[in-house]
């Protein structure tokens, strides 16, 4: 076979995946448009507990002020900015139902249309959860907006482009450490028929120690040792922190290759163990 037909071959191919995977993206972006009309408001809703934290990091830092104004190395305006972003980022890197999914087609049988079909389990959930989060901003993009203007004042200054280029590296990374780790649970499902309880003990341990209720930087010494060994802290402290320059220079450098490192963990893992649980599961039935 001549190497330009070996070249059109490859080229059709190329082709052909590109058109599936960009019709999976468009129908499911379609569907969650269509569902997500009112969901505008809801997420304006979500920023009302923010007029609490603010009153109550207001209490604190008049209550246990420094000298220099601050706690931790953190102002009063620097504590709600951070509030605001792991918000943003915690938006990022969530992934409702992704795991709990995964479970459950895999014990109902559903998972087996993967198998039968030229379609990836993982880059197709990828796709839709693309889509998800691409509708998600669409339409709570306003909401968004409208609560960073009001509290613009909260932000002392606005980081370089090389710190806001980070940031957002940082945020991309989040969002496919969520997606990989999340994946990771719902594989289990091929061992165990529910991933429940594993995938409760995760979110009470990404809640605490994500950053997303406070600041990792409050934390005792030998705490923060251990959480430097899990990946929970680029779910919602790390862009934050960078976006207020909290993290700079070579610490920066250094945080955004352990966070590349572990996203290549979990993206490895989660092929892995559909690998492997492919070969042990057993579909019955029409």
């Amino acid at each position: 076979m001549s190497n330009t037909v070996v070249a059109t071959t490859i080229s059709h191919t190329i082709g052909h995946r590109f058109k599936v995977w960009w019709m999976i993206f468009k129908i499911s972006l379609e569907e969650r448009l269509a569902y997500r009309g009112d969901f505008a408001l809801g997420t304006l809703m979500r920023f009302l507990p923010i007029v609490t934290q603010i009153f109550l990091w207001g209490a604190i830092f008049s209550a246990g002020m420094t000298e220099e104004g601050k706690l931790f190395g953190y102002s009063y305006t620097d504590m709600v900015a951070y509030y605001l972003l792991t918000m943003l980022a915690r938006a990022f890197s969530s992934m409702p139902g992704l795991a709990t999914g995964i479970a459950a087609e895999i014990r109902s049988g559903e998972i087996k249309k993967y198998l039968i079909q030229p379609v990836d389990l993982l880059g197709y959930l990828f796709l839709r959860r693309i889509a998800h989060k691409v509708a998600y901003y669409a339409i709570a993009l306003l909401p968004f907006a409208f609560v960073f203007f009001l509290c613009r004042g909260y932000f002392s200054s606005f980081p370089d482009l090389l710190t806001f280029g980070a940031f957002l590296a940082s945020l991309v990374m989040g969002f496919l450490i969520g997606y990989y780790l999340e994946a990771c649970i719902g594989l289990v499902g091929f061992w165990f028929l529910e991933v429940g309880s594993l995938l409760f003990i995760y979110m009470l341990l990404s809640f605490f120690l994500s950053g997303h209720m406070f600041p990792l930087d409050i934390l005792p010494t030998s705490v923060k040792t251990v959480i430097e060994l899990l990946p929970l802290k680029y779910l919602a402290y790390y862009p934050p922190a960078i976006f207020l320059g909290k993290i700079q220079g070579w610490a920066l450098v250094y945080g955004l290759l352990i966070e590349a490192v572990w996203l290549l963990f979990f993206v490895v893992l989660s092929r892995v163990m559909f690998h492997f649980g492919v070969k042990r599961y057993s579909g019955f039935g029409g």
